[in-house]
């Protein structure tokens, strides 16, 4: 009965964290470097290039001040699992121009390929 006991018995509760893992890095780094293709891609044509441009500074100067000059990998992956709350009314507010919502996610992804250069860790 002792025996019984011990293996119906609970195990003690830890709590659940939300960590991002090396595997998080990589997917988003491979996220980053399509989005960035996309926009050297999308900024062959000068209007296009120019708004994608304003865009990006707006983001890339957003992640200046929510990251800070000194970061890892990981913290900057966590930072973008967060920014969709963020980017989109940042650009609306700062940098919307017409058919801007199709592009925001080129934008974002660019902009974190190109701040992720900065990290601590950042290896090409």
């Amino acid at each position: 009965m002792a025996a019984r006991r011990v293996l119906f018995q609970r195990a003690p509760r830890r709590e659940l964290t939300s960590r991002v893992v090396a595997a998080d890095v990589d997917s988003a780094r491979r996220d980053w470097e399509d989005a960035y293709r996309r926009l050297e891609e999308e900024s062959k044509d000068p209007l296009r290039e120019e708004r994608l441009r304003l865009q990006l500074e707006v983001v890339f100067d957003e992640l200046r001040k929510r990251v800070g000059s000194r970061f890892t990998l990981e913290e900057l992956t966590g930072a973008y699992h967060e920014s969709d709350a963020w980017v989109r009314g940042l650009v609306a507010e700062r940098a919307a121009a017409p058919g801007w919502p199709r592009t925001l996610s080129v934008v974002e992804g660019a902009a974190f390929h190109i701040y992720s250069r900065g990290a601590l860790d950042y290896a090409p």
